[in-house]
């Protein structure tokens, strides 16, 4: 049984519906931002840096979504959730994933964290208006790259939850999904997979 501190509307969301893709036993255990759970002795016990998403496995802690997908997608091996055969193809899923993390991630964050950043009103409020631009610049390089059903072309793999979550960020960043067509179609194909309706469902949930 594996165990994902997770909180709703956070970056876990891509681990959490990977997990179910997965088929794998979970607990969900999940943590209220808005009260500072994140920071609780307890949980940096779990997870030193105070963030989501952490996967505890039978092994140890797991954190940082990239490796929490790339482990469970090693885990289940026959659910083909990543080219594990194919360097080249595994290299490009790496890299997607990549610059989700150290890209789209950050420039989102820069509006609702930029006090990691920052402490001048002034240079908040400079990085809050950038945030529009900075996700649009990414996200027209991924409806390029996008010529497919999913991340990877026909092949759903765990780039594909890491996607869904940033593109459900984008209303909030005061972008509008419909700029990006193909975008959008990814968005609303991973809204109809079951794995996706539970992990929105039992986040919503409690």
């Amino acid at each position: 049984m594996y165990q994902l501190f997770f909180s709703p509307g956070a970056c876990s969301l891509a681990s959490h519906i990977t997990l179910r893709e997965a088929g794998l036993p979970f607990e969900l255990k999940r943590l209220k931002f808005a009260e500072g759970q994140q920071r609780s002795p307890d949980y940096l016990k779990v997870n030193p840096k105070g963030r989501v998403p952490a996967l505890v496995t039978p092994e140890g802690t797991i954190t940082e979504t990239p490796a929490i997908l790339f482990y469970i997608a090693q885990i289940a091996p026959d659910k083909k959730l990543a080219p594990l055969d194919n360097p080249f193809e595994l290299a490009r899923l790496q890299a997607f994933n990549s610059f989700i993390a150290s890209t789209v991630h950050v420039a989102h964050a820069h509006g609702p964290r930029g006090s990691r950043w920052a402490t001048e009103p002034t240079s908040l409020e400079d990085m809050r208006r950038k945030v529009p631009e900075t996700m649009r610049d990414s996200f027209r390089l991924i409806e390029q790259d996008l010529t497919g059903d999913f991340v990877m072309g026909d092949r759903f793999t765990i780039a594909d939850p890491y996607l869904f979550t940033m593109s459900s960020w984008l209303k909030d960043d005061a972008v509008e999904i419909s700029e990006f067509p193909r975008v959008k179609a990814h968005f609303e194909r991973m809204q109809a997979r079951d794995a996706v309706r539970e992990a929105l469902a039992a986040e919503a949930a409690g």
